[in-house]
């Protein structure tokens, strides 16, 4: 992976660069799935989170929860949801955009001071589409997508997962680039493209 691979998957669509991690444990709780499903999600962020070199917990002493995820079927479904719209601002314009857009999935997440995340949301809407896809692999496909704040085009063209044999695993290089952006010497955010020559750097370095 070059330096420009690593800028452009950091580079949003407006032309602004913004690279993010977690910059607390992680506390994941997941809505509206079965236990085989949720010991599948559950499994999935240990593996990422151990990937990362990060951790988790078992309660976030200011939120309780800090990375929440909803599985439904429509929308509207969120609206239902007890204080869900003092934790999202303006949740009812973004049903709404979401509704008129078909999306099935969306992801927002929250700061701290230094720009590090703070609590992520990650919302499917499991459509025929996202239905079809086995809960491990769109476990480990969410997890990757929250575990960093990546550009909303990162993945547009190109998944961050890959098949071997008959299995679906993370492509080795955007494990490696989790790791490096993990590396503790390295700020919580950042702001400037400088910042993927500092993470090639890093996944050049031997494990």
């Amino acid at each position: 992976m070059t330096p420009d691979q690593i800028e452009a998957l950091f580079t949003r669509e407006s032309g602004e660069f913004l690279l993010a991690r977690w910059g607390r444990p992680l506390v994941p709780i997941v809505f509206g799935v079965e236990d085989e499903t949720l010991s599948t999600v559950k499994g999935a962020f240990e593996a990422v989170v151990a990937l990362a070199g990060h951790k988790m917990a078992e309660t976030d002493p200011e939120l309780g929860a800090n990375c929440m995820v909803f599985f439904f079927r429509e929308w509207q479904e969120l609206l239902e949801v007890p204080d869900l719209d003092r934790l999202i601002p303006d949740l009812v314009p973004l049903v709404e955009r979401l509704v008129a857009a078909e999306a099935n999935q969306y992801r927002i997440f929250r700061f701290e001071e230094d720009g590090a995340i703070r609590a992520g949301f990650v919302f499917l809407r499991m459509d025929a589409e996202l239905s079809k896809i086995p809960a491990e692999t769109l476990a480990l496909s969410q997890v990757v997508q929250t575990i960093l704040l990546w550009s909303d085009t990162a993945f547009r063209t190109q998944s961050p997962l890959a098949v071997a044999g008959n299995t679906t695993v993370l492509r080795p290089e955007i494990g490696e680039l989790i790791r490096a952006a993990y590396d503790p010497v390295l700020p919580g955010a950042a702001q400037d493209a400088s910042h993927a020559l500092r993470l090639f750097a890093r996944m050049q370095q031997p494990q």
